[in-house]
């Protein structure tokens, strides 16, 4: 992931973003929980993509607790899925 930050590049499909705004949330958020968050899980593969999905869990600046799911399509490019914030206990 941290690759694809840095020197490759990101894809927002419209669910992920649309998710995002209804829990009032950026993509200026979801990189911060990007480059601070914790991949807690093994990869779960996606039944109808064949697509590793991998998620990360982490804070925003505002200290939302957010999740991220997302793929990586090659060494330098991700493809963000969905967000949800998370609940605190």
């Amino acid at each position: 992931m941290n690759l694809c930050l840095d020197e490759g590049f990101v894809v927002y499909t419209r669910h992920f973003k649309e998710e995002l705004a209804s829990d009032g949330l950026t993509t200026e958020d979801a990189l911060a929980v990007c480059h601070s968050g914790v991949i807690y899980m093994a990869p779960e593969k996606d039944i109808k993509t064949g697509d590793w999905k991998y998620m990360i869990e982490g804070y925003t600046a505002d200290h939302d607790n957010v999740a991220l799911v997302f793929t990586l399509k090659s060494e330098r490019k991700a493809v963000f899925i969905t967000a949800f914030k998370r609940s605190h206990g």
